[in-house]
């Protein structure tokens, strides 16, 4: 079904290889166009929870492939503008995703590549992994992948990284929040199956309304407003068949429904 991706499910994890291990996964109109169907088709498909985004061979994302960026270079104005919208729009649908998702990251995750990573909610990473939003020295700038990167490492640390294009190892991107585990290469499979069974036991409506939390309270001012949010919230969640279940559940000392 798709020319640059390979979709493998096992039960309700669902995970997106880009599959270009020849040019290091760069994306390409080609990859970008259909990352952003992938995404939409497991979101819509009921057997799927979680949503693993990796990459075939060495590495995870080498960035813009190369001759896409010379074919972008002699666009005109309006194919310019359409070609960066193309790419917002999947990275956008990537990061608005109501499952979780997850960045399974070896090797290189280079300029798109750490835009990817930061787009997913989670992201663990080899220990060989390294990023970059190396845009600068080419010239141009990470505008696109800047708000998903800037979400995960903030405004300080990415005035170093966005100016300098300096290679960022594995355990910085941990210390600066760009991924959130670091484990040996070979480990890599079983950290993810480790994070995807824990995210499994979670209720699939309270996770998406867990986003949906992330989303309304982070950067606002903790007052009064704040606290009736919330409060409307908790309230709002309680009152669902999935809370009852769940809570019922606890109670009885039995699985959940959505474990049943």
């Amino acid at each position: 079904m798709y020319e640059t991706l390979e979709i493998e499910r096992k039960g309700p994890v669902a995970t997106i290889w880009m599959n270009r291990p020849a040019v290091f996964n760069a994306f390409d109109e080609t990859l970008i166009a259909e990352l952003a169907a992938a995404c939409r088709e497991l979101e819509a498909d009921a057997g799927v929870r979680i949503i693993v985004l990796g990459g075939r061979g060495r590495h995870f994302s080498a960035g813009a492939d190369l001759n896409w960026m010379k074919r972008a270079a002699q666009f005109g104005a309006e194919q310019n503008l359409a070609d960066a919208r193309n790419f917002a729009a999947m990275l956008h649908t990537l990061a608005s995703l109501r499952k979780p998702t997850v960045a399974r990251v070896q090797g290189a995750a280079l300029g798109g590549g750490t835009g990817l990573t930061a787009a997913c909610d989670m992201a663990i990473a080899a220990s060989d992994a390294s990023f970059s939003t190396s845009e600068v020295k080419f010239g141009i700038i990470p505008a696109v992948i800047s708000p998903y990167v800037l979400r995960a490492i903030g405004p300080r640390h990415a005035l170093r990284y966005f100016q300098s294009g300096e290679k960022i190892g594995a355990e910085r991107a941990l210390a600066i929040g760009l991924v959130g585990e670091v484990v040996a290469p070979e480990a890599l499979d079983a950290a993810i199956d480790q994070l995807t069974s824990a995210l499994l036991q979670g209720g699939p409506l309270a996770q998406n309304a867990a986003k949906d939390l992330i989303a309304a309270v982070a950067g606002r001012p903790i007052d009064a407003a704040l606290g009736e949010e919330t409060a409307g919230r908790i309230a709002r969640q309680r009152a669902t068949a999935e809370a009852r279940d769940g809570i019922a559940a606890f109670l009885d000392k039995r699985p959940p429904a959505w474990l049943a």
